[in-house]
């Protein structure tokens, strides 16, 4: 089901009580809580998707393991926010990868603290000795 026709608010209120299984006035309680906004019409009737539907589903899931509606709209309020944030999280890992691969196509070494080096290139190492952090003795490799 595409994502706007899952949005399309089309069915009447005692249509959607039907299909959820409740009553008309239980969605109207649910509107006035904040737990589901319909949509309206230009003559103020409600009107409810497929993704209200899923909506009050959900709402029957947590009230049938105790919760109240207090305790429900909590609930869905965390698990939008956890929504967002492993939206978010998706983003920035992408853009991350993104990144890692064009820092590697220019010769950058995303495992390692050290740049690749194309063989046939003589390169000088600094390594410490034990003593005072300012003595160094040169590593020299040659490719």
């Amino acid at each position: 089901m595409t994502d706007d026709r899952f949005h399309r608010a089309v069915y009447v209120i005692s249509v959607a009580a039907e299909l959820a299984g409740v009553h008309p006035q239980t969605l109207r309680i649910y509107e006035q809580r904040g737990l589901l906004a319909p949509a309206r019409t230009a003559g103020g009737s409600r009107r409810y998707s497929d993704a209200d539907l899923a909506l009050l589903e959900r709402i029957a899931e947590l009230t049938d393991e105790g919760l109240n509606l207090a305790g429900v709209q909590r609930v869905l309020e965390l698990e939008q926010t956890v929504a967002e944030l492993r939206a978010q999280l998706d983003d920035a890992r992408r853009a991350h990868e993104h990144r890692m691969a064009e820092l590697t196509a220019h010769g950058f070494n995303p495992g390692g603290l050290v740049p690749a080096v194309p063989t046939g290139r003589a390169v000088t190492i600094y390594r410490a000795t034990r003593g005072p952090a300012s003595v160094v003795e040169p590593v020299t490799r040659d490719g």
